[in-house]
């Protein structure tokens, strides 16, 4: 054996990158827009190299000619791009739930720029979505990610049609779940926020001439934030049994 690679080598290094390149740039964490793109795909080239002996006896003949090859390219790019943006549409629960908080407790002008999305973010929801990815490495989950990306090739083998069908309504139900959870985690906020104006309300009923509003900001924004940090422990505990349940999914 010669010491250069094989075209059959090389084509199965090629579709396994094809799909690890575009799942690595879209998973929470390593996929974040701060993370340099160079690193990213250093990273799925390393993983490339590592499944290459595990993946390649599944690979199937290099094709013929050069239509097939791309098509069999571009149907890993999606299938790539499926499970990473599933994985990241999940992010979006913490992102509600901050948007949510700062709402009621009036702080929704205050912008900051969120590393993990492009647009700027509520400060709360900036918050969230860092301890989110803080709770991500902490408990070990992208150990389960890397997991789900060795059984992805059980889930989608290779020379199966993408099911498009399927990831749209993973999608759509993992964006519902998502945007259900985020007001869930907010919940306790939104309730305080909805008997402190209903109270506030009544006093301004009551006596006319009471300066309402120069009272009940500073107070909804103090106990409205005391209320948020006294439950943030059961909101990420919240959040990542949900994740934990998503990539069960992928067999992670």
């Amino acid at each position: 054996m010669g010491p250069y690679a094989t075209a059959a080598q090389i084509y199965a290094g090629g579709l396994i990158f094809a799909r690890l390149a575009a799942l690595v740039m879209l998973i929470p964490g390593i996929g974040d827009t701060v993370v340099p793109a160079r690193v990213r795909m250093a990273f799925a080239f390393l993983m490339t190299l590592m499944l290459l002996p595990v993946v390649a006896p599944v690979v199937p003949p290099v094709p013929g000619n050069v239509s097939d090859m791309a098509f069999a390219v571009i149907g890993q790019i999606l299938i790539g791009l499926m499970i990473g943006g599933v994985l990241r549409m999940f992010m979006a629960a913490l992102a509600v739930a901050g948007e949510v908080v700062s709402i009621q407790t009036t702080l929704s002008f205050a912008q900051t720029a969120a590393p993990g999305i492009a647009q700027n973010s509520t400060t709360l929801g900036t918050f969230l979505s860092l301890i989110g990815t803080v709770l991500i490495v902490t408990t070990d989950l992208h150990h389960l990610f890397l997991a789900g990306i060795v059984k992805s090739y059980s889930l989608f083998p290779f020379g199966r049609p993408v099911p498009v069908a399927d990831a749209g309504e993973l999608a759509v139900r993992t964006m519902a779940d998502a945007f259900k959870m985020g007001i869930q985690l907010s919940a306790p906020v939104a309730v305080f926020a909805l008997i402190f104006n209903v109270a506030t309300g009544l006093v301004g009923r009551v006596m006319p001439q009471f300066q309402v509003f120069f009272v009940a900001s500073p107070l909804i924004v103090l106990l409205g934030l005391s209320i948020f940090a006294l439950s943030l422990g059961l909101v990420g505990m919240v959040w990542v049994n949900g994740y934990r349940d998503l990539l069960a999914v992928f067999g992670g």
